[in-house]
């Protein structure tokens, strides 16, 4: 089942209030375009380049900005990007997420920064755990968006440890928050291949595991799981597209992944659903010319103010 090699993964990923905004000190590692401007809050920093209409980027559990930079190579002649990085995740220092709860806190700190910015009403696009924040800030802070994309994540990420309610999710919850566990580096190795095609990409989604904080990571996706967005899909008002990969590279059956996730998205009616075929769940890695074609074709539709 393809939710159970994505629990997987996720377990293997467990190894490894906004406040004043600060300039960067030093060097960072995740920084991607040198002499940029680097803002740092408690919950996440943002890497700021470019010229033009604002365009936020958020990447997944245990993830780095460099998720997007293949797309904001090219999008920065065009647009002013925010990217985004998460405390705790891929070497950026944990701050504020030192310890749990951090996904709605983050998502409602990520919110007021871009209040605080005037960057709202906000175009943001947000990978597997950022395309929960996305999802998030769309039921909650509508107001406050424009237009928005989730790339590969579902309303409620339970089902991908085997539930389908937030009562059977919570005592695995519990139990990721006290013990995180590594598994072995064979079934580590094995669930890196399930998240992108190429074995050098591979390498850099467990690089960035590897340096991301071990409790930051364990609370972050017992959070994730244990998040149902499903029940105010219906609330939504701004426009979403649905990224997702057709997963097929692991014997999954084509049209099954988009069965599944137009199930699980039924109650949203500002959807607009993309399927990437022959991808896995870095679809921007596995089929960078589709992506980024996708990509443009939803900022096209969004109209910027001058």
């Amino acid at each position: 089942m393809l939710s159970f090699r994505f629990a997987l993964f996720l377990g293997c990923v467990l190894t490894a209030t906004l406040g004043l905004c600060l300039p960067a000190q030093g060097h960072d590692r995740n920084r991607l375009f040198p002499g940029d401007r680097l803002v740092i809050t408690p919950r996440f920093s943002d890497e700021i380049v470019g010229h033009g209409p604002d365009v936020v980027f958020i990447p997944g559990l245990a993830s780095s900005r460099a998720t997007w930079k293949a797309v904001a190579a090219e999008l920065k002649k065009s647009y002013r990007l925010h990217l985004i990085q998460i405390a705790g995740f891929a070497g950026e220092p944990p701050r504020a997420n030192v310890k749990g709860p951090i996904l709605l806190a983050t998502a409602q700190a990520l919110d007021a920064y871009l209040r605080s910015q005037h960057l709202t009403p906000a175009t943001l696009i947000g990978h597997s755990l950022g395309g929960t924040i996305v999802l998030y800030l769309a039921e909650h802070d509508g107001h406050d968006l424009s237009h928005v994309m989730v790339v590969d994540a579902l309303p409620f990420a339970g089902v991908l440890v085997g539930q389908t309610t937030l009562k059977g999710a919570l005592p695995i919850a519990r139990a990721i928050r006290s013990h995180p566990a590594p598994l072995p580096g064979a079934d580590a190795a094995r669930m890196m291949a399930t998240m992108a095609i190429s074995p050098s990409n591979q390498d850099r989604i467990a690089r960035w595991s590897r340096r991301s904080d071990p409790s930051t990571v364990a609370n972050a996706f017992a959070d994730d799981i244990t998040l149902d967005l499903t029940p105010d899909l219906g609330l939504i008002r701004t426009p979403v597209m649905l990224v997702f990969p057709d997963y097929t590279p692991l014997g999954i059956a084509r049209g099954k992944t988009r069965a599944r996730y137009l199930r699980a998205f039924a109650g949203l009616k500002t959807l607009t659903a993309v399927e990437i075929h022959r991808s896995l769940h870095f679809v921007m890695f596995d089929r960078p010319r589709r992506f980024a074609a996708v990509l443009m074709q939803f900022l096209s539709q969004k109209r910027f103010p001058h």
